[in-house]
């Protein structure tokens, strides 16, 4: 059973759902077609509620950047095609990377480095 909950001016469509043994769930169509879920969802928790999104392709944030590189090593047509695909693919898992790091520092369990270290100091 479901029901649709009005806070403010956005409606919320609250459903329960039943976990599994195995710890798993079904998305209800509506939930699913609303979101747009494709192939994968991702999952985090966030102030004791768990999040489930859909995964969007890079949305082109490094795009520019890419092409400009590429071009400067002289790649056109297919092979430039062909390697800002293969580039792009990278950009997730290293900004993930980076965050990972970063918080496994902000928790003391990994080296940090300073403003100084990255950019070096203004006397330099």
């Amino acid at each position: 059973m479901s029901k649709t909950q009005v806070k403010g001016e956005n409606p919320m469509l609250i459903k329960r759902i039943s976990v599994s043994q195995k710890r798993q769930i079904t998305i209800p169509i509506e939930f699913y077609n609303s979101v747009g879920i494709d192939k994968e969802v991702e999952c985090y928790v966030q102030n004791d509620t768990i999040v489930i999104r859909p995964v969007r392709e890079s949305s082109g944030e490094f795009d520019e950047q890419i092409l400009a590189d590429l071009i400067g090593q002289g790649l056109s047509g297919q092979e430039l095609l062909g390697k800002f695909k293969e580039t792009r693919r990278q950009v997730r898992p290293a900004v993930e990377r980076l965050l990972d790091e970063a918080h496994r520092a902000t928790q003391g369990e990994a080296s940090s480095n300073t403003y100084e270290d990255v950019f070096g100091s203004e006397a330099e």
